[in-house]
């Protein structure tokens, strides 16, 4: 009989609520308090049914808390994660796990030295876009594929609260990057070669409201990352180009398709004219050349997320998000300050 487990959560706001709502449809998992330093967020608590903790002392006090959830800002993850694992407790924590790779490697010792679970929360691998164009990409439905663009497009600036204070780990690389960053290492099998950012600071003059960052693998696959947050009009969510098509998924609500080319030999274009002249080079392909085809939509269930968490600790699987591939996408992350920094390519692996 598989054990039935209580989670407290350490910080209440919008994703600590979002995490809350989601237990509550989870079988053998329940939130059993928090504890949140504004006084709103512990009454919000009390209003939910939810005994809010005097404490982070208290919290960790508790013999009745297996899991403690991380959902603060990023300049206090480490803190309470070594604190948490140090008292008995597993741990899940929101990304960035934190400010730096070096500070993830000592939460990580702290997990080793106590023998608990410790894993942090990059729920976009999750996310069905990303799940659909990884299967387009692993099966090979487009060929051998030489470029992928990826683009998260928003037009409000960055969230006015700790996420627009460098001091608290804000930024759109720590914010966003995160999540497209370790959808990209998950996709490809393979060593980035060289990285190249900028960013820009439409909004916001100490945290970047933006990035572009180009990622070479070894094989010498280009993958474009970009987060915009002054973008009125959107570009697509995902792009993909391979030798025998293309692939584009217009948005979350995976609207796009798939156009592969079906009859190579029919090489004939028929100009098209230009306010400047006829081009042949940029003609469409004839119907009768190619194929549109529907996206093969990959559907999946976050809950699956806290399902492996409780399933490592009874010792029935291994955790899904794993801490060295955390902190691969942490190292990644400084190299493309490094680059925006100096507006230079940096090698990376």
């Amino acid at each position: 009989m598989q054990k039935e487990f209580n989670l407290a959560i350490v910080g209440l706001g919008g994703m600590g609520n979002w995490h809350r709502e989601l237990i509550e449809t989870i079988d053998g998992l329940t939130v059993c308090g928090s504890y949140d330093i504004k006084e709103e967020r512990q009454q919000f608590a009390r209003d939910h049914g939810i005994t809010p903790y005097d404490s982070l002392d208290a919290l960790l006090a508790d013999p009745d808390v297996d899991i403690v959830l991380c959902s603060t800002p990023n300049d206090v993850h480490k803190e309470i994660t070594i604190r948490a694992l140090r008292a008995g407790k597993h741990v899940v924590c929101e990304k960035p796990v934190a400010m730096s790779s070096q500070e993830h490697l000592e939460m990580m010792k702290a997990a080793e030295e106590t023998g608990k679970v410790f894993v942090v929360h990059q729920n976009r691998r999750w996310d069905e876009d990303y799940l659909t164009v990884k299967k387009i990409y692993e099966e090979h439905l487009l060929g051998d594929v030489f470029k992928i663009e990826s683009r998260v497009h928003g037009s409000r600036g960055i969230p006015g609260d700790w996420r627009q204070e460098k001091e608290h780990g804000g930024g759109m690389v720590l914010d966003w990057g995160v999540h497209i960053l370790d959808q990209a290492l998950q996709m490809i099998p393979e060593k980035v070669q060289r990285v190249y950012a900028s960013f820009t600071n439409v909004t916001n003059e100490i945290c970047e409201d933006g990035f572009t960052v180009e990622l070479t693998f070894e094989s010498g696959l280009v993958y474009i990352t970009e987060v915009g947050t002054s973008n009125f009009i959107n570009l697509p969510r995902w792009y993909m180009l391979g030798q025998n098509g293309t692939a584009v998924v217009k948005d979350w609500d995976l609207s796009g398709e798939i156009v592969r080319v079906t009859d190579w030999s029919k090489n004939d274009a028929v100009p098209i004219r230009t306010a400047a002249g006829l081009t042949k080079t940029m003609a469409p392909r004839t119907e009768d050349t190619i194929r549109t085809e529907p996206l093969p939509v990959v559907h999946s269930d976050i809950r699956d997320f806290y399902r492996n968490v409780m399933d490592t600790i009874n010792g029935t699987a291994q955790i899904i998000v794993k801490n060295e591939e955390v902190n691969r996408n942490m190292r990644l992350m400084e190299a493309i300050f490094r680059s925006a920094e100096t507006h230079q390519s940096v090698s990376f692996e």
